[in-house]
């Protein structure tokens, strides 16, 4: 049998930037999701206060394994 992915679809947030929403993203998803495969950014944002960036959002997709042969 062949290789199969399922994607899901996450929001990560960061008051740093959004490189560590993405990293962050990932890290919680991999707490409940084994073998993640690959990560797209599909979306940057920022929330703005004052006149300042204060929180970094990217919507995600993250990748991963599943087994095609397990019945």
């Amino acid at each position: 049998m062949g290789k199969v992915a399922k994607v899901i679809e996450l929001v990560g947030e960061s008051s740093s930037g959004w490189q560590e929403a993405m990293e962050d993203a990932v890290q919680e998803a991999h707490k409940t999701v084994d073998n993640i495969t690959g990560v797209e950014v599909t979306n940057w944002t920022a929330t703005v206060e004052n006149g300042k960036v204060n929180e970094y959002k990217v919507d995600v997709k993250i990748a991963f394994g599943v087994d095609s042969d397990r019945r």
